[in-house]
C-alpha cells in the first residue's frame, strides 16, 4: 500500500509550457523585443530542456544553464546576448505569475490530502517555484515541499531522494510512489532511489531512454485505478 505520493509539478500538476510562454511573450514586450512568434517560443522551449538535461547529468551548474540558455537562445535570434542574465533574472519571477493547471490536478491533489502524505519534488528555482506555488494554493495542499535549490540537490540524484525520504519520514520504500513527466529527471530519478515511478505521458511519447517505469498514465485521472489496485 501506498502511503507517500511524491509530485513532480512543472509539466505534471501545473501546465509549465503555457506558464513559459506567457512569460517569454510580457519579457519580449518589457524588453522591447517585439512580438515573440509561436516558433521562437518552441525554439526557447527546446534550448531551455536541453540545458537542463545538462544539468541532470551534472554536465553544467544551475546558474550556467539559466543563463546560458538564454544567451544560446539570443545569438540564434539575433538579440542582445548581454540581456541575458537580467532577462533569466526577470524570468524567474515572471514565470510564478502564471498559474495553469493540468486537467484536474488540483482536485485529485484535494482528494488525496490526508490520505496520503503528499510531498512536492521540483527541479525549479526557488524564486519561481514559491511564488506558483503560493498562488496557485498548493503551498496549502502539499505536506512537504521539496525544491532542488533548497535542497541542495536535483533531481535525478539519489541525494535529492534521500534528502525527501528522511523529511518525510519513510522508512520503506515500497510504499513510495513517483508520479512526473521527465523521464530523465522524474523516471530516472525514482529508479534510482529504488521506488516505484508513475510516468504522466499525455502526448504518448515512446520511451527510447532506457530507464524503466512501474505505471503509465495518459490522464491523471488514471491514477487512481493504479492507487486502488494497490489498496
Amino acid at each position: 500500500m501506498y502511503k507517500y505520493l511524491l509530485w513532480d509539478i512543472d509539466g505534471t500538476v501545473l501546465d509549465f509550457l503555457a506558464a513559459e510562454a506567457c512569460a517569454m511573450r510580457a519579457l519580449f514586450q518589457k524588453y522591447n523585443l517585439g512580438e515573440i512568434s509561436e516558433d521562437k517560443i518552441k525554439l526557447y522551449s527546446d534550448i531551455n530542456l536541453k540545458y537542463w538535461q545538462m544539468l541532470e547529468r551534472n554536465e553544467l551548474t544551475k546558474a550556467e544553464i539559466l543563463v546560458g540558455r538564454f544567451r544560446e537562445f539570443f545569438e540564434i535570434i539575433g538579440a542582445d546576448v548581454s540581456l541575458a542574465e537580467n532577462f533569466n533574472r526577470d524570468y524567474q519571477v515572471a514565470l510564478g505569475d502564471y498559474v495553469v493547471f493540468i486537467e484536474n490536478a488540483k482536485e485529485i491533489l484535494l482528494s488525496q490530502k490526508g490520505k496520503y502524505t503528499l510531498a512536492a519534488v521540483t527541479n525549479g528555482t526557488k524564486i519561481a517555484q514559491e511564488k506558483k506555488l503560493r498562488l496557485s494554493g498548493l503551498d496549502k495542499i502539499f505536506d512537504g515541499i521539496f525544491i532542488s535549490d533548497c535542497v541542495g540537490a536535483e533531481k535525478p540524484s539519489k541525494a535529492y531522494f534521500d534528502y525527501v525520504f528522511e523529511k518525510i519520514g519513510v522508512t520503506d520504500k515500497k510504499e513510495v510512489l513517483l508520479i512526473g513527466d521527465s523521464l530523465t529527471s522524474d523516471m530516472k530519478g525514482g529508479a534510482m532511489a529504488g521506488i516505484d515511478t508513475c510516468w504522466f505521458n499525455p502526448a504518448h511519447k515512446p520511451n527510447t531512454s532506457g530507464v524503466s517505469v512501474t505505471y503509465e498514465i495518459d490522464r491523471l485521472g488514471k491514477l487512481e485505478d493504479i492507487l486502488s489496485l494497490r489498496g
